[in-house]
Order: structure tokens, then C-alpha cells, then sequence
């Protein structure tokens, strides 16, 4: 029993690390989800504390996820998993019965699950929960409780820090569509024999007051005294839906700049606010500049917006940004950065690079050599972020091995 204990343990702390981590890396997109919930289950007045609830869940698997692992206060943490993973299991049934959103979020974007496929997760997991809550008396407790709970800290507070950074910037791991090296063009199309939607047709015919319902095949066709009554038309079964299914822009007569925006030979520059009002407007005016050097003729810039054009007049005429806004999906711009504002830069239907607000480019340094920048700006911070998370990982180690063999004493 005691191996079934370790696998048990091992298992749901590696589970729930992974699942902390890549919520906590995109605290945004967590929130969004959060925000998706509440609108399904009636409850917008929580809308505005998404951004928390995001914090709170991606820093609370993860650290149940590291105490299940390295079998720190395994008695708290076999309740917390217990209690966490029952809520949960209940909650996705009745998100699996109901489909309010149709992905859980379970996993961030980095997989992606449908609520039946969730709540099966979720029983499979309950089976080495119920184990390690069972036996959760017999795990041995091998440090002072002191050291432990310094641990525990040390960790929380690197976890909360990795998610301010990616807040604050962006996702330090793309999981979305939109990444990075993404051809937005070929990552729409649709392979040659891939499964189409399936619908089925749904005839109303009414007689003598009463109303039935009829499919193509069996319609009464040839008896007169059915009157038609309506159609619906029901998705029976998804086809192969494309990573980018929805990137469209339009001006605001309406007319479709897509085309305009994806095959300009030039560099294109997208400023994306998904909400004008909710946006940083510093972060809008910091892009007029930009927007000036691109009407040299050198490369393009357009600025792409969801809010209705009535909100659009309004933040014009209060703050004379310089520039135009296009219209696009709210969820298509979330999903294309998670910054608002933020800055994309494609060149032939390619993203090359992205930004947010608090790190837009130097305009002065773009003069020369876009491409250039866009590349060393990505190289110093790949390099800048591999050294802090190597250092960060060497003091952290060394703490820990401080903290719980050195300065505490072992029991036995």
C-alpha cells in the first residue's frame, strides 16, 4: 500500500502542478473564462473580481500540487485535494449536463477539454484522491512543521510572482492560436477531407391544432391538410473547426479589410484594444507615433477594436488618438494578445512579433530596421527570462535544501 500511496501522491501533485502553472501563466485568459462562467450562471456582478478568482485558483492548485509532491504538510494538503477535487468533480457534472461554455478551462489553452471529457478526468482523479485522503494518516512527516510552511511559502510567492510577470507582460508560454511564427492564413484553412458539420433539419407541420415535428425524410408532403409551420435547423455533430476560424476586420461602413491586412507585402503593425474604455489609454496614445512612421509608406498600421463605434466616437473625441479603429470580434482580439492594448507585428500573413502596452517598441529604433528589432527584442528577452528563471530556480533549490536539511531538523 505504501507504493500505491507514493504513485497516488505523485500522480495528483504532478496533475495539479501542471494545471496551476499554465492558468497562472495566463492569469488574463483565466479571468476571461472566469468572466464566461459567471455570464452563463447569471452572476456578472462577479465579473469584475475574475482577475482574482484567476489568481487565487492558479496559485492554489499549484501549491497543493507542489505540497502533494514533495509530501509537505500532507495531512492539510490530502484535505485540500479532497475538498477541491469533490467541488470540482460536482461542478463539471452539472457544467457537462448543462453546457454553459463549451471548454472548461481546466487546462488553460494548453489542452483543451470538453465538459464531459473534464468530468471524466475528474472521476478518474477522485480514485487516488480518495486514496491519499484515506490514508493520509500514514504518510510520514519528516521535517519540523516550521520548515515546511516556509517551503510552502517560498514556493507561493514564486508562483505569484510568475503570474504578476505574465500580467504585467505577456503569457511567457504561447498556448494560443496566435502565436508567435503563427501563418495566420494557412492556420485558417481547412484540409482537403476533413469531417464537415452535420445538421439536421427540423420540420413543423400543424393539423387540426396539434403540432409534431418532422424530419426531410418523413414530411407529410403529400397530404395538404398539414400546414407548415416552421424550420430549425440543429448541429448535430462539429466538423473540423481551424486553430484561426474568425479573424475578420471591417471598417466602419462595414466594408471587409481582411485581406487588406493579411497579403500587404509590407510589415503591418495591429494595435488591439478589445474594449476602448477598459483599455490603458496611455498605452493607445503611445502608439500615434507608430501609427506616423507607418503613413511614411514603409509599413502599415491599423487599429483594431470591439467596442460598438458609438464608444469609439467617444474615446476619438475625448483623446484625438490620430488614428482610425476597425471593428472585430471581442474574443477573436482577446485570443490574439492578452493585453490591452496591445501591439502585433505580421509581415505576409505572419506573426512576428508582440507586445504589451508596457513594452511597446522605440519608434526611433523601428526607422531602420524593423526586423531587426522585432529579433533582438525577442533574443534579449528568450535570454533575459532563461537566466532570471535559472537563477531564481538555483536560489530557490538551495533554500529548500537550506531551509529543510540544514536549518531543521529531520524526524524519523
Amino acid at each position: 500500500m505504501k507504493v500505491v500511496r507514493f504513485i497516488c501522491r505523485i500522480l495528483l501533485g504532478l496533475v495539479f502542478i501542471f494545471s496551476g502553472f499554465v492558468k497562472g501563466i495566463d492569469p488574463m485568459g483565466s479571468a476571461i473564462k472566469f468572466g464566461e462562467y459567471f455570464s452563463a450562471f447569471h452572476l456578472s456582478f462577479l465579473g469584475n473580481f475574475s482577475l482574482l478568482f484567476s489568481v487565487l485558483l492558479a496559485s492554489a492548485e499549484f501549491i497543493i500540487g507542489i505540497a502533494l509532491l514533495l509530501g509537505l504538510r500532507m495531512k492539510i494538503a490530502s484535505w485540500a485535494v479532497f475538498l477541491f477535487m469533490s467541488f470540482f468533480t460536482l461542478l463539471t457534472l452539472i457544467l457537462a449536463l448543462t453546457n454553459p461554455v463549451s471548454d472548461c478551462g481546466c487546462f488553460g489553452d494548453a489542452i483543451k477539454l470538453t465538459n464531459w471529457q473534464t468530468f471524466l478526468k475528474n472521476v478518474i482523479l477522485m480514485v487516488p484522491v480518495m486514496v491519499v485522503f484515506l490514508e493520509r494518516n500514514k504518510f510520514s512527516v519528516r521535517y519540523k512543521p516550521l520548515g515546511e510552511w516556509v517551503t510552502l511559502g517560498i514556493l507561493f510567492t514564486g508562483i505569484l510572482l510568475v503570474i504578476r510577470y505574465c500580467y504585467f507582460y505577456l503569457p511567457i508560454m504561447d498556448f494560443l492560436p496566435y502565436r508567435t511564427g503563427t501563418n495566420i492564413p494557412k492556420a485558417m484553412e481547412i484540409p482537403e477531407g476533413a469531417p464537415q458539420d452535420e445538421y439536421k433539419t427540423i420540420l413543423y407541420y400543424q393539423k387540426d391544432g396539434v403540432t409534431k415535428e418532422f424530419t426531410l425524410e418523413n414530411y407529410p408532403w403529400q397530404d395538404s391538410t398539414w400546414k407548415w409551420v416552421d424550420t430549425k435547423t440543429v448541429l448535430i455533430k462539429k466538423g473540423y473547426q481551424p486553430p484561426i476560424h474568425d479573424f475578420r476586420f471591417t471598417d466602419q461602413e462595414g466594408n471587409d479589410i481582411t485581406d487588406l491586412v493579411l497579403y500587404d507585402t509590407r510589415y503591418v503593425f495591429l494595435l488591439i484594444s478589445p474594449n476602448v474604455q477598459k483599455a490603458n489609454t496611455a498605452g493607445i496614445m503611445q502608439a500615434k507615433s507608430l501609427a506616423d512612421l507607418c503613413h511614411g509608406g514603409n509599413c502599415a498600421f491599423y487599429a483594431l477594436t470591439a467596442s460598438p463605434f458609438s464608444e469609439i466616437r467617444n474615446f476619438t473625441e475625448k483623446n484625438n488618438p490620430g488614428f482610425p479603429f476597425y471593428h472585430a470580434d471581442e474574443t477573436t482580439l482577446q485570443t490574439m494578445i492578452r493585453s490591452n492594448p496591445g501591439l502585433m507585428l505580421i509581415k505576409d500573413g505572419t506573426i512576428i512579433a508582440k507586445w504589451s502596452y508596457r513594452e511597446f517598441p522605440e519608434v526611433e529604433r523601428l526607422k531602420n530596421d524593423i526586423l531587426g528589432y522585432a529579433v533582438t527584442y525577442y533574443r534579449e528577452k528568450r535570454e533575459s527570462l532563461t537566466k532570471t528563471i535559472l537563477i531564481l530556480t538555483l536560489l530557490l533549490t538551495l533554500a529548500v535544501i537550506k531551509i529543510l536539511q540544514l536549518n531543521f531538523d529531520r524526524r524519523d
